[in-house]
């Protein structure tokens, strides 16, 4: 059964789960979500490792950064909160943004041993939008040059707040203005070049219907990464979940 714990890093508050015994296995949550999202998999493991799961900066019941983010300070996030647990030697497991942040860390383990990786729908490689993407975006940066001018701002005041609540993604509408800059950075970012610096056999679980991270992302990183596997699943961003059953089987096999 999931339950919480808090710690303090560098005297903020940080919430995890830490649950089980034996060999370390540590889970990366998702963008928007936070650890105990992911108890279908804790409570799991749980019968047969120690599992480790914190609420990624900015999410659940760990501290907001107080300046924008990138991956590499999520990577350091995750060193130094291993380190508080004395943790050294773990498996890593991340999903989407997790998998974003397990993938810079993969690449550059440094002092961690990471014995096998775990990638649910990981995040990290470039977006390929459609034509009708490219024209609302241009739309909305046009709209917004035209309302955010005084003379048009003067006579319609909250015309341009409401196409700022409007446009975007909803995590992105209800980011933090520093979130929503974090959430920009790292949807910049491309991890491509890190894959082949992989060391570490990863199992890949993917939805087939993915539209956040396309099945091509984890086609793509199958090959990229040297010691890489994939297994497809129907569904979307949190198939691993919609197939439970599944799920469990090829996670008991590989771990």
């Amino acid at each position: 059964m999931t339950a919480y714990r808090t710690m303090e890093l560098d005297g903020k508050t940080v919430r995890y789960i830490d649950q089980g015994e034996g060999a370390v296995v540590l889970l990366l949550h998702g963008w928007g979500t936070e650890a105990a999202t992911y108890h279908l998999i804790l409570d799991h493991l749980a019968t047969r490792f120690r599992v480790i799961a914190p609420d990624m900066p900015g999410f659940g019941g760990t501290y907001t950064p107080e300046t924008p983010w990138t991956s590499a300070e999520y990577v350091a996030f995750v060193r130094q909160f291993a380190a508080a647990l004395g943790v050294s030697e773990l498996t890593l497991m991340g999903h989407s943004h997790g998998g974003r942040v397990s993938v810079r860390l993969l690449a550059d383990p440094q002092d961690l041993h990471v014995r096998k990786a775990v990638l649910l729908d990981a995040a990290g490689l470039p977006a390929h939008h459609s034509l009708s993407w490219h024209i609302k975006v241009k739309s909305y940066k046009l709209g917004k040059a035209i309302l955010g001018w005084a003379p048009v701002k003067a006579l319609f005041p909250h015309a341009l707040e409401r196409l700022q609540k409007n446009a975007g993604s909803s995590d992105y509408r209800k980011a933090s203005p520093v979130m929503k800059q974090t959430m920009s950075n790292v949807l910049a970012e491309d991890v491509t070049d890190d894959l082949p610096k992989i060391a570490a056999s990863t199992l890949l679980i993917w939805g087939d219907r993915d539209t956040a991270t396309p099945l091509s992302d984890g086609q793509k990183m199958e090959r990229l990464i040297p010691d890489a596997g994939l297994v497809v699943l129907p569904g979307g961003h949190f198939a691993f979940a919609e197939n439970w059953p599944r799920t469990r089987a090829v996670l008991d096999s590989f771990l």
